[in-house]
């Protein structure tokens, strides 16, 4: 079961991002796991009664959190086989596998106690813990401060997901390219409430903690998550389509299912080929999917309709590619200010709105292909949690996530023909 995300009155609280550096560039001396796992500091068995915080948040990472596990991944056979198809002598010193799988600095900046094999540790997504790792105990000192000195504020949705899908979709320093995956690494998938839900949480939501830090819902966490991962994409084409000059492009950009399949299994329809004629590589938009759907319930839908439309018949043309790109970032800045400036009212109102329109494009087949399909699926079950309407529809949720379980076997008439029924339901 998903847990109810904790709805607070004062919504505009600390939503904005400040300049902050991702933890692998800011500059700071990464102390290492080690610094944080003592048994009065972070590495207590049990949550200690009293405290601010549960005090065994290393405890939590190393027994039940996947991320503790990633430089292990790079051990493994199936890593060794992508090393040694890309050409590098191992995955565990290739700096091309370690910028996602450690906490990848400068080795100047490694502490003594710092080690590659911790995988992504504390400081991974906490910052360097150089300067706040004696004030970040004193209550006398706020947590602005410790921001100032390097403390990365991943209770802010917005910092949050950029910090996120720098590993999960990429940016311009890292990436999981066609290259990688070609060589064996698996397809990246990511959608920051539902991800976030899936790891062990190592903080409590309490009078503390909304004292200090924002603690929003499922549905705006959800909404920063997609402008962020829309923000992310267009740096990515930007960076990959317009400043390359190699032969092909970055194919990871384009919708994997545009050429892995059967010569037999004829998939083009009018819905896939998204007004490109058959044989056409689509682009990965399953994440412009979402953007058009948030943007259609702010009344912000039309010119962004227009420009994302005329990407995709612009790729071709670098110069125009640019200026549409220029112009979605403006788009999604007016989107978002115009979602924030709405009351929690207002906003529930919208998420319904929201899932009605997802439920209603799906009826159309506008999520034929697979990867648009999977983002759809994690924004209905989010949805229909934070509309605190989940438990009358938790067997229609467990059938669509049925239908994407395996994009191999996924199959676009039977999705459409599920998203109907739900959409006949909550209409009833």
């Amino acid at each position: 079961m998903r847990i109810l995300s904790f709805i607070i009155a004062n919504f505009t609280v600390l939503l904005t991002l400040s300049a902050n550096e991702l933890p692998q560039q800011d500059n700071k001396e990464h102390l290492g796991v080690a610094s944080c796992a003592a048994s009065m500091c972070h590495g207590s068995v049990i949550p200690r009664e009293g405290s601010d915080v549960l005090q065994n948040e290393y405890i939590i990472w190393s027994r039940a959190d996947a991320h503790s596990q990633a430089f292990q991944t790079l051990l493994s056979p199936e890593s060794k086989k992508i090393a040694n198809k890309l050409g590098l002598e191992s995955a565990t010193t290739a700096s091309i596998c370690l910028d996602c799988h450690s906490d990848n600095v400068n080795t100047d900046q490694q502490g003594e106690k710092f080690q590659l094999s911790d995988g992504v540790g504390c400081e991974s997504c906490h910052g360097g813990a150089e300067e706040y790792i004696t004030s970040h105990t004193h209550a006398a000192i706020s947590r602005d401060e410790n921001i100032a000195k390097g403390l990365y504020p991943t209770d802010k949705p917005k910092a949050r997901a950029q910090l996120c899908l720098s590993c999960h979709l990429g940016n311009k320093d890292k990436q999981a390219s066609h290259d990688i995956m070609g060589a064996g690494h698996p397809r990246l998938a990511f959608e920051l409430d539902t991800f976030g839900i899936l790891q062990p949480l190592h903080y409590v939501v309490d009078e503390d903690y909304l004292k200090q830090k924002w603690a929003g819902n499922n549905y705006i966490t959800w909404i920063y998550g997609q402008l962020e991962a829309s923000r992310a994409t267009l740096d990515l084409l930007e960076e990959k389509l317009i400043d390359n000059s190699t032969l092909f492009p970055e194919l990871s950009l384009f919708d994997c299912h545009s050429c892995h399949h059967n010569m037999s299994d004829l998939k083009w329809n009018e819905n896939k080929g998204q007004g490109f004629k058959p044989g056409t590589v689509r682009l990965n938009d399953g994440n412009f999917k979402m953007l058009m759907i948030i943007a259609s319930s702010t009344g912000h839908s039309e010119i962004l309709h227009q420009h994302l439309a005329d990407v995709k018949s612009s790729l071709n043309d670098k110069r125009k590619l640019k200026a549409l790109i220029t112009a979605i970032f403006k788009d999604i800045e007016q989107l978002e200010k115009a979602i924030m400036a709405q009351s929690i009212a207002d906003k529930k109102v919208s998420a319904f709105a929201t899932l009605n329109d997802i439920l209603s494009a799906g009826t159309n087949g506008e999520f034929s292909d697979y990867i648009a399909a999977e983002q759809v699926v994690m924004a209905i079950d989010l949805l229909f949690e934070f509309i605190a309407k989940k438990p009358e529809f938790e067997e229609d949720i467990s059938l669509l996530f049925d239908l994407v379980a395996n994009d191999e076997k996924f199959n676009d008439a039977l999705f459409s023909k599920q998203l109907s029924k739900l959409y006949e339901r909550i209409r009833q």
